[in-house]
């Protein structure tokens, strides 16, 4: 008599922790690892160390665009053609491995290029950048398969495997040694988790996949539209990091160590709220990706991304001395009344991940130059800068206008395209 409530429990929670909900949990505990991590190393290295480690941190975001562009294509393809995810999972990889092996050999000879620029101790940490570029890459193909054929639970285990690792590992490395090196060598090892959990979670299937015989037109021919595709999402990915990213690197260059410090402080309340609403853009990309529900996709999703960010704006207002303690404690208190702007900044770099996204849904490719314009922009108007407030207002500015003219720009593409249900 007591077996079938059991049973029935078993069943919810089973559908629970495989439903998308579920995926939306695990990538806010990643979000919160991932940013418990900055606030670690801010409060342990202190703004002079800790500027470096935000700058390499950045970096990475910039770097990890091939692996964004390979999870966009993978999802899309998968996503596109049902019946066919096996032949797509095997191309999607082979694509992959070898842009981890590019990538990380293309940042291995700009080592020394990132020692001069962001101004580290030594060439080590910059080397340990290029460590991390191989495995975030092969990540990328790995979780596009997953989020096309909607396996949220393993998906979820992928998301996790990246924050988790990541505060823990680094945490350890930078109290027996609080410095840039052990920092980067923490990430770096961290880094593979997720790569080895993706393999994992796919290696029957990838089994099943190169034992099945070859159709004709696999291998380069195969391959070579999945490549262009990952171009050109990645050009586009490039601009938005490049833009969400690229004030630490002016503040690292036009401000003084104590101050581009307090900065970065700023930047992880940025980067929370930025990231805080991640899930939505993961979970609502394969709908943007079908013509029949990309428009409604894109209008329930800006207005959960819109209510998240306007949250967290009036949190920092409201609650500003609590913020402090979030991105570091008492060496960031320079900046406490400029806590609500970096928070504005957070939620309009979420709203414009949002519509790159859409923009990758439609294949569409004319929206990306706006975006490499933006970052022109923000370099002229930042390298005018002295003060922290008017670094953030000027990038503030670069990004408002841009997210408005891209919204714009989306809604009326999308008033363009006929209604097929």
């Amino acid at each position: 008599m007591t077996a079938s409530p059991i049973s029935a429990r078993r069943r919810r929670l089973s559908a629970l922790i495989r439903s998308s909900g579920f995926l939306a949990l695990c990538i806010m505990v990643t979000n919160v690892a991932t940013y418990g991590f900055q606030i670690i190393a801010a409060r342990i290295l202190g703004p002079g160390q800790y500027g470096g480690v935000a700058a390499m941190m950045s970096l990475l975001l910039v770097v990890g665009v091939v692996q964004l562009g390979m999870q966009a294509t993978a999802s899309r393809r998968v996503t596109g053609s049902p019946g066919q995810e096996r032949p797509i999972e095997r191309t999607v990889l082979r694509v992959t491995y070898r842009a981890a092996i590019v990538v990380g050999v293309v940042m291995l000879a700009a080592s020394p290029l990132v020692w001069r620029v962001l101004r580290l101790d030594s060439i080590y940490p910059a080397l340990l950048v290029a460590v991390c570029a191989v495995p975030l890459t092969i990540m990328g193909g790995q979780a596009g398969v997953l989020q096309g054929e909607r396996r949220w639970l393993a998906l979820a285990m992928v998301y996790l495997a990246l924050g988790i690792p990541r505060v823990i590992v680094t945490t350890a490395a930078m109290w027996i040694r609080p410095t840039e090196g052990a920092a980067m060598a923490g990430v770096a090892l961290a880094q593979f988790a997720p790569a080895v959990v993706g393999w994992w979670v796919l290696r029957r299937r990838t089994s099943a996949v190169d034992a099945a015989p070859r159709s004709p037109g696999t291998g380069v021919d195969r391959m070579r539209p999945v490549v262009v595709e990952m171009l050109h999402g990645s050009f586009a990915l490039l601009g938005f990091f490049a833009l969400s990213n690229v004030d630490i690197l002016i503040a690292r260059n036009v401000l003084s160590d104590h101050v581009s410090g307090l900065y970065a402080g700023g930047l992880i309340l940025t980067k929370a709220v930025l990231f805080l609403p991640q899930f939505v853009v993961i979970i609502a990309f394969p709908s943007m990706s079908a013509e029949a529900s990309r428009r409604s996709a894109l209008i329930k999703s800006l207005a959960l991304v819109g209510g998240l960010g306007v949250c967290a704006i009036l949190g920092s207002w409201l609650l500003s001395e609590l913020a402090v303690v979030f991105i570091g404690g008492d060496k960031y208190t320079e900046i406490q009344d400029l806590l609500w702007v970096f928070a504005i900044l957070g939620m309009v770099l979420s709203v414009l991940q949002l519509l790159v996204y859409s923009v990758l849904a439609r294949r569409s490719r004319l929206s990306a130059y706006l975006l490499w314009i933006a970052v022109a922009a923000a370099l002229a108007l930042g390298a005018m800068q002295t003060t922290v407030e008017g670094l953030v207002w000027a990038v503030l500015s670069v990004d408002a206008a841009l997210a408005a003219v891209l919204l714009a720009v989306t809604f009326w593409r999308l008033n363009q395209t006929p209604h097929r249900p």
